[in-house]
């Protein structure tokens, strides 16, 4: 199971815009929103994304704008910035907005997801990789949950678990591709190894001691509940 990643694409150019998310969909299993303006993507900004693709030539104004607008609102995961203009000055301008990278048109769409897959990996080791899970913060770079001023701290394995159950978004992911994700398919650790990990996971992590709204189990494995009802 591929890791997910929940992605942005802001541009107008809707043919081109469909073809690179049909193809992070299917060759990365990457969950990707498009918007064809600025307000679309103010509009779908309300759920968290990994990752943004911005163009800056956009029908209600400029993608670079649009770029130090996320960025002050808080917006700290990886934006690549889209132009037609391959000129010094339009890079720096776009670096300057706050993108983490610069793209010209027109675009080889295995660069563009290559370098963006590069930018999601070193945004996730960084120290401002936060997802949001249950009242949670998570922020796997410093083995931490964090609700207010409580701070939950994690073990490597346990951090381990938590990012690739976040990833697979509403799936299950089953107990052995945990096992191989998190241990690596070492011949000597099973899967009651995996079943101690989680048992100790969800006494830290459920809000209510014996209950499961997190963590839950499924017929062959486990999946995460970002967001638990009640």
């Amino acid at each position: 199971m591929a890791i997910q990643y929940r992605l942005l694409i802001v541009d107008d150019d809707e043919p081109f815009r469909a073809e690179l998310a049909g193809q992070l969909a299917l060759t990365e299993g990457f969950a990707v929103d498009q918007a064809g303006s600025c307000a679309e993507a103010r509009d779908l900004m309300r759920d968290p994304y990994d990752g943004i693709v911005v163009d800056v030539g956009l029908p209600d104004g400029d993608g670079r704008d649009l770029c130090r607008e996320l960025r002050q609102t808080g917006i700290k995961a990886p934006i690549i910035m889209l132009t037609g203009h391959d000129g010094d000055a339009d890079q720096i301008e776009g670096l300057d907005s706050g993108a983490n990278d610069y793209i010209t048109k027109p675009v080889r769409l295995g660069v563009l997801m290559a370098r963006l897959r590069a930018q999601l990996r070193q945004f996730e080791l960084s120290d401002d990789a936060s997802f949001e899970i249950g009242p949670y913060s998570f922020r796997p770079a410093a083995k931490m949950l964090t609700q207010g001023s409580k701070r939950i701290h994690l073990t490597e394995k346990e951090t381990a678990i938590l990012k690739y159950l976040y990833r697979a978004g509403d799936r299950a992911v089953k107990r052995e591709t945990l096992l191989g994700e998190v241990w690596g398919y070492n011949a000597g650790v099973t899967t009651h190894t995996l079943e101690t990990h989680v048992y100790r996971l969800r006494q830290k992590i459920e809000p209510v001691a014996g209950t499961v709204t997190i963590l839950v189990t499924e017929p062959d494995g486990y999946r995460l509940v970002r967001t638990p009802k009640g």
